[in-house]
Parts: C-alpha cells; sequence; structure tokens
C-alpha cells in the first residue's frame, strides 16, 4: 500500500435547534446582532442525557454503515474533541464498545477545532506505516458543556454534534500530505480552561490570525498536494464564523470551489465542524467523487492542520 483514502462519512446532530431569536431572550443580542458578526441562523443543542460519546457512536455508526466495512475491520478509533468529561474509558474505547468493535486501538485527540484534520493525518500516517488498515476518525464536541450562557460574546457562537470518516489503505494515496503548526504564544487566545471549565476567546486576535496568516498555510496544503486552489471543487474549513470563512478562501484563490458554510445552520462545532460540513455536501451531492477537496482546521492553541483528500 502507498497511501490511504476516504471510504465514508457520517453525521450526528441533537434535535433540538436553538435559534437567535431564543438567545436574545437570553442575553442581551439580536438575530441581526448575530448574523451581521458571525452569520449564524441556528445551532444544535444536546439534551442532557447526550454525551460526547454517545454523539460521536451515532456519527461513526452511520459512517461504518456506509463503508461497507465489518465492525472487526476497524483496527484504529481516533476521537478528536476538547469537550469530553469522562477521561478513562476515553471516548474512542466508549465508541469501540458501542458499535462492538473487538480489539481496536483507541484514542482521544485534544487539538480543539483543528482536531478533525489532525487526526485525519493521524489515521493516515499509521496507516502508512502498516500499524492500522481501517480507521475510525470523529470529530464530536458537546461544546455547550463549557458555555457561559450569560456571555453574548462567545454564547451566539457554539452548537453540538459530531462527524465521522472511515479511512481505509489505498494503493493511489487519497489523502494529501498534512501540513500542521501552532503558535503556542498566543494559545491564550481561545481558552477552555477553570471548574467548571468555561469557553472563552480573545475574539479580534484570532479573527486576525485567521485571515491574514491562514490563507499562505492553506495555499501550501494545496502545494504538497500538488493541487492549484482553481482545481479544487470544495473547500471545507473549520466552521468558525461566516467572517473568517469567507476572507480566507477568498484569499486562496479557490474561485470554482464550494465553500463550506454549515456554520450558518450548526454554529462553531470545534473539532465536528469539518467532518459535520464535509458529510453534509457528500450526502447532497454536492461534491462529486474523487474530486479535490481542501480540510483546513484551525482554532484553539492557535493551532492548524490542513489536508486536501479526494472525495468519497
Amino acid at each position: 500500500m502507498s497511501g490511504s483514502r476516504v471510504l465514508a462519512l457520517g453525521h450526528y446532530q441533537p434535535a433540538r435547534v436553538l435559534t437567535n431569536d431564543e438567545l436574545a431572550t437570553l442575553v442581551d443580542t439580536s438575530d441581526e446582532w448575530i448574523r451581521s458578526r458571525v452569520g449564524i441562523r441556528t445551532r444544535r443543542i444536546a439534551e442532557p442525557g447526550e454525551s460526547v460519546a454517545s454523539m460521536a457512536t451515532e456519527a461513526a455508526a452511520k459512517a461504518l454503515a456506509n463503508s461497507g466495512l465489518a465492525p472487526d475491520d476497524i483496527d484504529l478509533v481516533l476521537v478528536a474533541t476538547c469537550t469530553a468529561v469522562d477521561r478513562s474509558p476515553n471516548t474512542a474505547a466508549r465508541v469501540a464498545a458501542a458499535l462492538g468493535l473487538p480489539s481496536p486501538a483507541v484514542m482521544d485527540l485534544n487539538v480543539v477545532c483543528a482536531g478533525f484534520t489532525h487526526a485525519l493525518a493521524s489515521a493516515d500516517h499509521a496507516i502508512r506505516a502498516g500499524s492500522a488498515r481501517n480507521a475510525l476518525v470523529i470529530g464530536v464536541e458537546k461544546f455547550t458543556d463549557v458555555t457561559d450562557w450569560t456571555d453574548r460574546t462567545t454564547c451566539v457562537l457554539v452548537g453540538d454534534g459530531a462527524g465521522a470518516a472511515v479511512i481505509t489503505a489505498s494503493a493511489e494515496p487519497e489523502i494529501g500530505p498534512v501540513v500542521w503548526g501552532s503558535v503556542p504564544t498566543m494559545g491564550h487566545a481561545v481558552r477552555i480552561e477553570g471548574t467548571p471549565s468555561r469557553f472563552a476567546q480573545e475574539g479580534q486576535s484570532v479573527y486576525r490570525w485567521a485571515t491574514t496568516q491562514l490563507p499562505p498555510i492553506a495555499r501550501q496544503v494545496c502545494l504538497r498536494a500538488g493541487v492549484e486552489p482553481e482545481d479544487l471543487a470544495a473547500v471545507v474549513l473549520h466552521q468558525a464564523n461566516l467572517r473568517i470563512i469567507e476572507p480566507v478562501a477568498r484569499k486562496l484563490g479557490a474561485v470554482n470551489a464550494i465553500v463550506a458554510s454549515d456554520v450558518t445552520e450548526s454554529g462553531n462545532t470545534s473539532a465536528a465542524s469539518i467532518p459535520l460540513a464535509l458529510s453534509k455536501l457528500v450526502a447532497t451531492g454536492r461534491v462529486a467523487p474523487g474530486a479535490p477537496v481542501l480540510l483546513f482546521g484551525f482554532g484553539g492553541n492557535l493551532s492548524y492542520a490542513g489536508q486536501v483528500i479526494r472525495c468519497p
């Protein structure tokens, strides 16, 4: 084998929809204020009985069913999340047990909003190295657990959900080289700290960094994959807010690409946002099988990771 590919996708969102008008009854905000600043109209909110592990399991079960593989074909489970409450068993082990996977390696990764693309790269590397053949890669967050519902600058942003991908060995590599890194000295710009943990961020610092520093890195991702930005069929950036997504995509030069904007209906779901948006694009047939798609995560730790994949 010489690489790996995305075989199938799946996603899950809670049924509860929280609108901007409902948020306006909790804090001093309005539908117009939220739409004009972040582009979000609605977000999904998990019920008390829904956990990070249960949402991850729902998305993973759909991806596994769509892949045509059996549970015992999966030998690696990677879960990207920063909101799991339980430490052990970790979320990956809980998903494996729920799905009846007999003996996979199970790991959780916390790279906040860039978690899924880090996990995808890790699965690709494991398959290339011969340490795994079929992997489940999941991004999942219950971000509302760490939200201060009195802070209008953050509570309007967040949502809950999960997205999953089955990755398999491939004679031809369909997951391109990862470009990843961080700005550790600015890690304070996005925080989930304290007891109880609460999400806070320096919004203007994150905005300036994302819109000025990330477009050249996204172009580097394309260069390493041997794909010109204008040849991309879709761009799936971390769904932070439209005021970041739109300028980064424009500066990248992906003039012919569909630019995912699931943030408008799902909010910022951190590590879940990229697989959630990608799964929806594929499920609705908006991107053809085999088409090149840029995935690019960024956020907490001021970390980033991206790769070009071929659409399943």
